[in-house]
């Protein structure tokens, strides 16, 4: 199919409509839409959080009578079902636009193909496939839910230039400068959930929480909704050590995952302050592949492990690691300091490789943006 340099130009703009809604979304997808008539932009809308209207109900709603005849630019297929709202295709064929360009299909079994199929049958021209790998990589976690049965998943790391994490004393404060710890809040924010390890949680007994001043820069409609939501803390804590008082079970949103022998006692007190999730486990802790099972029933798109070695290790040698996102320091901290994942190889064969996908200078510290060789690299 071919598009003009105007198509790609008004779909580069529905992409960057759908972008403002990086942090607010979850669960539904990251969506942008334009209208244009007589080659003039006459709406243009992005999706609210959840229980508002979606890009295209928005855009339409603004272009009124003027949206008949138009050109419309949608990022992903309009839905098809009602939810909280009702179906964007259905009022795309009560305005009656001429033309309907959509980046990529929605893989949400009530929708997938079936928003599409209505728009043909009403008699209004529909063409796919502009910018597709793009406005899939705006919502990797909605497809992975939809299409695998588990959100995205994105491990981050802090290293020194020698690949520790942390001091044998477990002291790692602060090995990255502020500016990376203000890219980490980002990072948080767009989350459905942070996930960690019940070592982490008694080595640094961490928050895992937003800090408004670190995220000055987005705007205040972003930083209400993230105030009202923010991601759902996870712990994996097999036999439910984690201290009543953890930080990280201040305030609502706290998860403590277990297994099935956890001490009764222990799970009466936790769950005074938190949701309790038993799965089975595996290797000596909750088996995370079931965790992220559950997370994706929870309708969790994206996830971050913030964790240590061990379970760093344990995430990569399963296979279940989409993006590595490691914040490298221009620090040395010698041999007996911590590894950045507790990988137990002793042959070239075992090695675990990946493609640099970004490298980014965060104040003193470099981004690396990595994925796995042989995953298809999705992400923003």
């Amino acid at each position: 199919m071919t598009f003009t340099d105007v198509d790609h130009g008004h779909m580069a703009r529905a992409l960057e409509l759908a972008r403002r809604g990086l942090y607010t979304t979850r669960p539904n997808p990251r969506v942008g839409c334009v209208v244009v008539r007589d080659g003039v932009v006459v709406a243009e809308g992005w999706t609210l959080p959840a229980g508002g209207l979606h890009a295209e109900a928005r855009a339409l709603q603004m272009a009124g009578e003027l949206a008949r005849g138009a050109t419309v630019y949608c990022t992903l297929e309009p839905c098809a079902h009602h939810g909280r709202t009702p179906p964007c295709a259905d009022a795309l064929v009560r305005a009656r636009p001429g033309r309907v360009v959509v980046a990529a299909g929605d893989p949400f079994d009530r929708v997938d193909g079936e928003g599409l199929r209505r728009l043909r049958e009403s008699g209004i021209g529909v063409e796919t496939g502009l910018f597709e790998a793009e406005a899939r990589a705006l919502n990797p976690g909605f497809h992975a839910r939809h299409e695998r049965g588990r959100p995205w998943v994105r491990l981050k790391l802090a290293a020194s230039l020698d690949g520790r994490t942390a001091m044998a004393s477990g002291e790692s404060r602060w090995i990255t400068g502020p500016e990376a710890r203000r890219d980490v809040q980002h990072l948080r924010a767009r989350s459905c959930a942070v996930v960690t390890g019940i070592g982490t949680v008694r080595a640094d007994d961490p928050r895992l929480n937003l800090r408004p001043e670190e995220l000055s820069d987005l705007p205040e409609f972003d930083l209400a909704f993230l105030a009202e939501h923010p991601p759902l803390r996870v712990v994996l804590d097999g036999r439910l050590e984690t201290p009543p008082d953890a930080r990280l079970l201040d305030g609502p949103g706290a998860l403590v995952v277990t297994g099935p022998d956890a001490d009764p006692g222990r799970r009466e007190v936790l769950a005074r302050r938190a949701g309790i999730l038993e799965v089975a486990m595996r290797a000596g802790r909750p088996d995370l592949a079931a965790v992220l099972a559950e997370l994706a029933r929870r309708d969790c798109n994206e996830v971050l492990l913030e964790c240590g070695p061990g379970l760093a290790a344990a995430a990569l040698e399963a296979d279940l690691v989409d993006e590595l996102w490691l914040y490298q320091a221009p620090v040395l901290l010698g041999r007996s300091a911590r590894p950045l994942a507790a990988l137990d190889f002793t042959t070239m064969a075992e090695r675990l490789r990946f493609s640099v996908r970004e490298i980014t200078r965060i104040g003193d510290d470099a981004r690396w943006v990595l994925t796995p060789s042989g995953n298809g690299g999705e992400g923003t």
